[in-house]
């Protein structure tokens, strides 16, 4: 890589990173939002 792989790897690994995080919170986000609905649904049936 003519001495650049030292930026390279970085910025794949960081991009990699990033992508992951933009799948990986909304999925929890959404998975602790359903938990909350079905608690209080759980609640609200009482």
């Amino acid at each position: 890589m003519g001495g650049y792989a030292v930026f390279v790897w970085p910025s794949y690994a960081l991009t990699a990173l990033v992508l992951w995080l933009n799948w990986y919170l909304p999925r929890k986000q959404h998975e602790k939002a359903l938990r909350q609905l079905k608690r209080r649904r759980k609640v609200d049936k009482k």
